[in-house]
């Protein structure tokens, strides 16, 4: 099982003094790239009061369908002052699956790191298996 929930403020530089011009374009090619995940799942651009953001959520039986890990990782390269958290529960990743993973995107850099409001997974969210 692979559930992930997160959100990204879509900024083409951290100066927030984006290209009025630019920014528009590079959010159209997110949204066509978005597009072409074809998930059933929550993905979704949209403007609010001026500013562009990206949603996201789902849970699908592997991690692969739809790939928003790569999604988060595109957003840094082609937009690097964008921002945002990506919760991810991956029963398949050996090292990391009693725990809920946060994915960070800040400054065109994804990191990860074990989301400790969440985890472990058993106790915090699940009773032991007996």
């Amino acid at each position: 099982m692979f559930e992930y929930h997160g959100w990204i403020t879509v900024r083409e530089t951290a100066s927030d003094d984006d290209d009025d011009a630019r920014l528009p374009h590079v959010v159209e090619e997110l949204r066509l790239r978005i597009a072409r995940m074809a998930s059933p799942y929550l993905l979704d651009p949209r403007w609010m009061n001026g500013a562009p953001f990206i949603h996201l959520g789902g849970c699908s039986n592997h991690r692969s369908s739809p790939d928003v890990v790569s999604l988060f990782e595109h957003v840094a390269e082609v937009a690097p002052g964008s921002y945002g958290l990506l919760h991810v529960r991956d029963d398949e990743d050996l090292a990391h699956d009693d725990e809920v993973r946060v994915l960070r995107l800040a400054r065109g850099t994804v990191t990860q790191h074990t989301e400790a409001l969440l985890s472990p997974c058993i106790p915090t969210l699940e009773d032991p298996f007996t």
